[in-house]
């Protein structure tokens, strides 16, 4: 998926996945449904807030139950704890950019850079055909970075803006904002995840790609006339308030053209295969230096002083890089749109992805992920339970291990020889692993990939999930091109 953790990646591609013979089918189980009735329980009890704190709780209750079936099954602590510091430190990566994330959209926003996003994006996106837009914009755009997360933490976050500005849902927004990132993360010779696939099945990257198109254009398609469709029967009327906002906007920030170098120059960087914590780093600093330049007005009024100076600016600078800030404006509809909650606001979500490591870390330290993938590939004989199989171990990992590599790694381990022995070539399997392990990520909460979007988007994952189309249909359609043995490709013995 994302370049921004290609060490964390290069770590699990090698890791050993623990088997535990002893440990029953329900002994493996009992953790997650424990775990699932918690859940259940916190979120009817806190409903949305329960993502707030009260779930990070559960998900370490949860790994206090899958503990003591370990100690059952005469599991060390100690190995316990040397998992759960590897899945930690695998995660040091994605937690790094969650805060140059909350610093950059700090930055951006005094800078001007999301305003002048807005303020042209009002002027040349159509309500009716805003959504099909977000999709093809974050398609093309993650292609280009082979990142989901850039693109999420970039032009997700102004087309968030403008939709909720049109008065478009903003979970309709994300959803078309993460179906496009992620087809486009898929799909990009430069995305890990496209290259951990291959790499975990036997074949080779552009013949995995290739062959992944029969089943992701399909799925784009479909997702992109749904984004169509779903735009004409929207009410939007944001064609007759678009003029005000405009004004509004004008009034709070000194909108130019020039502002857009900040993103390109980002995005550019991206391109160029430069570290994304570099690129986002160069552009917060860039965006920095921007609002001095643009937004003299603005610095002062967040460092809370008249007239700049060096003092003053980098007191300006540096609040809205760490903490919430505010622009101030009359217009309602603009006051969230002119809020960053900067470095502050994503402790949350790097508390919650903390949290999901300590329970997937336990559940592989007892063997009970690798216990659950064995008994999924003994359900079934036919080529069709094969594949079903490979879906349902790859969305459970996303679930329990919450962390979206060991749902390609540990399935891409336990299965090669299986689809071998099935006479099925290895990119049959690459490409099942991305179509269900990869996209599925993003729907859960508490894995790393739902985490993050959720916090730099500012949506719930059960707000954007129903319409994050192409992430739930895809692995649906690859199950559709098993049953039916669409392009299914045979070994070729040489």
């Amino acid at each position: 998926m994302q370049q921004e953790k290609n060490t964390s990646e290069i770590h699990i591609q090698d890791q050993k996945i623990i088997e535990n013979k002893e440990l029953s089918i329900w002994e493996a189980l009992f953790p997650v449904l424990a775990l699932v009735a918690m859940l259940a329980y916190n979120v009817f009890v806190f409903g949305d807030d329960a993502l707030s704190g009260s779930n990070q709780f559960i998900l370490l209750l949860g790994g206090a139950v899958a503990a003591f079936v370990g100690f059952r099954n005469k599991i060390s602590f100690g190995m316990m704890m040397e998992e759960v510091a590897e899945n930690i430190k695998s995660t040091s990566g994605a937690i790094l950019i969650l805060l140059m994330v909350g610093a950059l959209a700090g930055t951006w926003l005094i800078s001007g850079v999301i305003p002048a996003m807005i303020y042209y994006g009002l002027q040349v996106l159509n309500p009716t055909i805003f959504l099909a837009a977000c999709l093809i914009i974050c398609a093309v755009i993650s292609i280009a970075t082979g990142s989901s997360w850039t693109t999420s933490a970039t032009v997700g976050i102004a087309l968030i803006g403008i939709g909720d500005a049109l008065g478009i849902s903003m979970g309709m927004t994300a959803g078309a904002v993460l179906s496009g990132a992620y087809f486009g993360d898929k799909m990009s010779p430069m995305s890990d995840t496209t290259n951990l696939a291959p790499a975990m099945a036997g074949t080779d990257l552009f013949t995995h790609i290739k062959y992944m198109t029969y089943t992701t254009v399909p799925t784009f398609v479909i997702s992109l006339l749904f984004f169509i469709v779903l735009g004409f029967t929207q009410d939007i009327s944001g064609e007759v308030d678009s003029n005000a906002l405009l004004i509004d906007i004008e009034k709070a920030f000194h909108i130019s053209p020039w502002l857009f170098l900040v993103p390109i120059i980002v995005i550019g960087l991206i391109v160029k295969k430069t570290s994304p914590l570099i690129a986002l780093l160069a552009g917060t600093i860039l965006a920095a230096i921007f609002a001095l330049i643009f937004q003299p007005e603005v610095v002062a009024q967040i460092a809370e002083v008249k007239e700049l100076d060096f003092s003053s600016a980098y007191k300006g600078v540096m609040k809205a890089i760490t903490v919430e800030t505010s622009v101030a404006t009359e217009n309602k509809a603009l006051a969230d749109l002119f809020t960053a909650g900067g470095m502050s606001k994503m402790m949350g979500t790097i508390w919650l992805i903390l949290c999901a490591m300590v329970f997937g870390g336990i559940m592989d330290a007892i063997g009970a992920l690798a216990r659950i993938s064995s008994f999924m590939l003994s359900l079934f004989d036919s080529v069709f339970g094969l594949f079903a199989s490979t879906v349902f171990t790859c969305i459970g990992l996303n679930f329990t291990a919450s962390d979206q590599y060991l749902a390609i790694v540990v399935p891409g381990k336990m299965y090669a020889k299986a689809y071998q022995d099935k006479g099925l070539a290895p990119e049959n399997l690459s490409r099942t692993l991305e179509d269900s392990g990869t996209v599925t990520s993003v729907l859960i909460p508490w894995n790393t990939c739902g985490a993050y979007h959720s916090g730099v988007l500012g949506v719930g994952v059960f707000d954007f999930g129903l319409y994050a189309i192409f992430n739930w249909l895809s692995p649906f359609m690859t199950l559709i091109f098993a049953a039916f043995k669409i392009k299914i490709r045979q070994l070729v013995v040489k």
